[in-house]
């Protein structure tokens, strides 16, 4: 496939559909994906099997770089009159993963009040983390801190987006979100089909969605976000859920948060 791999450490402005205009923040190397999550259906394709080295592209950025590649886009951008909806860390991988992850985000919350006020800070993690101090107390920082769920099921989980650490369950996940206030907690989850040899599994069955209705009822999150594939996926045997689909799923759980949307 033709993986979409980001500039190290800022890129875009791109627009977004779910976020708007957004500036993007890889704190992941430009040359590979680092994840703790290797999903069968990830942009940025599979996770590389050989360990980091001192190469250029294998090279994460410090927080000093980020803060400095950051300032110089958003003074430009500023200058020329544009405007910016978020400031969004995705890029190449796991966000949290970064050793300064909790530093960088202190930066780019003055960096954002000082040149684009009125623009959220958004962070795409896979929720691998949060468990971790700085890392939940880094997105409580964010206005968009949007944590995946896709099933509650592990199976599905180990199916769909193949954690790397053989501890990580999703239940720790909803546990840590459910102990500790994130007031601002967003739910993204993805919806689609995939083959597993000769059979296509999904994971919006009746069952599976009724255990994700009731997490996001526990959760109380600010927003929930509902979406298929829209992108070439590394793994080739896959079909978006159908939009009907996602509307019925969305409509289960807007009596528990004040805003839910649906991608296709």
């Amino acid at each position: 496939m033709a993986t979409v791999l980001y500039d190290s450490p800022v890129f875009g402005p791109i627009i977004s559909r779910r976020m708007g205009t957004s500036l993007g923040i890889n704190l992941n190397p430009s040359g590979r994906k680092v994840c703790s999550f290797d999903c069968i259906y990830c942009e940025c394709g599979f996770n590389e099997k050989a360990p980091l080295t001192s190469a250029p592209e294998h090279h994460i950025p410090t927080r000093e770089e980020v803060a400095e590649k950051l300032e110089v886009t958003l003074t430009k951008m500023a200058a020329e009159g544009k405007n910016l909806d978020v400031i969004t860390f995705a890029g190449n991988g796991e966000p949290t993963l970064h050793p300064d992850f909790i530093g960088v985000i202190t930066d780019t919350v003055r960096l954002r009040n000082q040149y684009f006020p009125k623009a959220n800070i958004a962070v795409l993690t896979n929720g691998t983390r949060v468990h971790i101090p700085s890392v939940f107390e880094a997105l409580t920082m964010v206005d968009k801190p949007c944590v995946k769920i896709d099933s509650l099921d592990m199976g599905i989980v180990r199916a769909l987006d193949r954690p790397v650490d053989s501890d990580y369950t999703v239940n720790r996940v909803v546990e840590t979100l459910k102990g500790h206030e994130m007031k601002h907690l967003v739910v993204q989850s993805m919806f689609c089909q995939w083959k597993d040899g000769e059979e296509w599994k999904n994971n919006y069955s009746e069952e599976n969605i009724d255990a994700w209705v009731e997490t996001i009822k526990n959760l109380r999150p600010k927003a929930v976000q509902v979406y298929t594939i829209s992108r070439e996926t590394p793994y080739k045997d896959m079909r978006k859920a159908p939009e009907a689909m996602l509307n019925s799923i969305a409509d289960k759980v807007r009596n528990y948060t004040s805003e839910v949307s649906v991608s296709m």
